[in-house]
């Protein structure tokens, strides 16, 4: 089975271009600076940054006195490459430009059938910017034009369901501005959220930024399941990227961003989302972008509300609905889709602690043992050793992460196929699923009583589990199932 090409995008200038004028920098939470060496060169690394960074004397001061603008081309080159590791996000003094005096944004809409949730939106947008509404099919095509009538937005419509990708070229194809906004029917934004996100464009090299996408409030729903599913997508939706900004990449803590909300640059886009694709099409889109040079941003400070289903085999659907994409984008875009990824010493530590045998601590510490001898070799700084402690323990807390996902979520089958024959299998599965389900209750800060929320949690996993392995079995590839080992981590 072949797969058509995915549709490029332009690619960009150099990564050494530096950041816009006017632009400042804040460290993300969980940066942090290593020991000065003799030199005055010092370590940087962050929450889940996957490099660690060399900083020469000059640059350590600039990260030092953080926040702050960096006006000069020394300071303006380094915030390019703390923004490109995933240190540090774009940061200003000011607020941001009110949604009202944007003025060079059209905001595409696709929708079918939803015709409140299409004019509830249409409400809540900023006046005067231009609206292109593609109504993909819906079953009443007249409740949609009035709708979009009433609003003043230009409506297209297809004749067949072609699905949101196709809708969304359409609209894009029709627009004349150099911004474009996508935005779902069933989204409504709050405000300030559109001048947030603008000003993340003045970047050039910015192709896609992206807001927090949080559960809209209204009525309560009918029914104690969905009322139980309800508060849990308040806590963790798919949709919510979580509290912290980020450069969106492949691996990267925000390995994408969801297509209910974007705001890109038209110039970027090329042919726009793979049609092809009923699901995933904006990882493939973002995956595509980054691979071309541009970067995406996700901005939680801007926000947006989402109308999640609450129905429970409605929700439990649409998870499986999402793991099917993933064996789509495995042929289109290789291991980055692998649902593990282990350095050497990770890989020993994670098949040491399955084993249960009583040498697997022993081995597993001397892996963890092994790690921090090593970074300490290749980091400077008064205390190497203690820095590459902190940076070893992080990964170890990676590792159990991945081992308990690995063992929930993209591989519960042979998990659970394992426990039926295995004791140790057995509490492997149980230690992960109650583990993982407490510290992500933990991590997200959820309001739902941990009991509840550990149950939705796994039902959320095996259902999107499910959807990965009837994708694998469609595609006749496991690909989107095997794990990548890494030789040595990047610097």
């Amino acid at each position: 089975m072949t797969t058509p090409p995915p549709t490029a995008a332009p690619t960009v200038a150099p990564a050494a271009t530096p950041v816009p004028e006017g632009t400042g920098l804040r460290l993300l939470p969980g940066a942090r600076l290593g020991s000065r060496a003799a030199d005055g060169s010092r370590t940087l690394t962050g929450y889940g940054a996957d490099r660690v960074l060399r900083l020469v004397p000059r640059a350590a001061g600039i990260v030092a006195g953080l926040p702050a603008l960096v006006e000069d081309p020394v300071g303006r080159r380094l915030a390019r490459t703390l923004l490109d590791a995933g240190v540090a996000e774009p940061w200003w003094p000011d607020a941001p430009p009110g949604d009202d005096t944007v003025a060079d944004v059209t905001v595409v809409v696709p929708v079918h059938d939803r015709p409140d949730e299409l004019a509830r939106l249409l409400s809540a947008l900023p006046r005067g910017l231009p609206v292109v509404v593609v109504d993909d099919a819906s079953a009443d095509p007249g409740a949609v034009a009035t709708v979009a009538a009433a609003h003043g937005a230009r409506l297209l419509r297809h004749a067949v369901n072609r699905g949101p990708a196709a809708a969304r070229n359409t609209g894009l194809a029709a627009v004349t501005t150099p911004l474009v906004a996508f935005v779902d029917s069933d989204v409504v934004p709050d405000p300030g959220w559109l001048g947030t996100l603008r000003r993340h464009l003045d970047d050039p090299l910015v192709a896609v930024a992206a807001p927090r996408v949080l559960a809209l409030a209204g009525a309560p729903s009918a029914g104690r399941l969905a009322r139980w599913v309800a508060a849990y997508e308040t806590d963790r939706s798919s949709l919510d990227l979580g509290a912290r900004a980020a450069q969106v990449r492949p691996r990267a803590p925000v390995s994408y961003v969801p297509s209910a909300c974007w705001l890109a640059r038209v110039g970027a886009l090329g042919g726009g989302f793979a049609e092809e694709l009923r699901s995933g099409e904006d990882v493939d889109l973002v995956w595509r972008l980054v691979a071309g040079g541009w970067r995406v941003r996700y901005e939680p400070a801007a926000r947006v509300r989402h109308d999640h289903r609450a129905g429970p085999a409605a929700w439990l659907r649409r998870k499986a609905f999402y793991g099917g994409s993933a064996a789509d984008l495995a042929r289109r875009h290789g291991d980055a889709v692998a649902p593990v990824v282990l350095t050497p010493w990770a890989a020993v530590t994670a098949l040491a602690l399955l084993a249960q045998r009583r040498w697997s601590l022993p081995v597993a510490g001397a892996a963890w043992g092994t790690a921090i001898v090593v970074l300490a070799r290749r980091l400077p700084g008064e205390r190497p050793t203690a820095d590459a402690a902190v940076l070893a323990t992080r990964g170890l807390g990676a590792v159990l992460t991945q081992i308990a996902a690995s063992l929930t979520r993209h591989h519960w089958p042979l998990a659970v196929l394992a426990a039926t024959r295995s004791r140790r299998a057995r509490r492997a599965v149980l230690v992960a699923a109650l583990g993982e389900g407490l510290w992500d209750h933990h991590r997200v800060g959820a309001t739902q009583p941990r009991a509840a929320y550990v149950v939705a949690h796994r039902l959320d996993d095996l259902a999107y589990g499910a959807g990965v392995w009837v994708g694998v079995a469609r595609a006749r590839s496991p690909r989107a199932l095997l794990p990548v080992l890494l030789r040595r981590p990047s610097r």
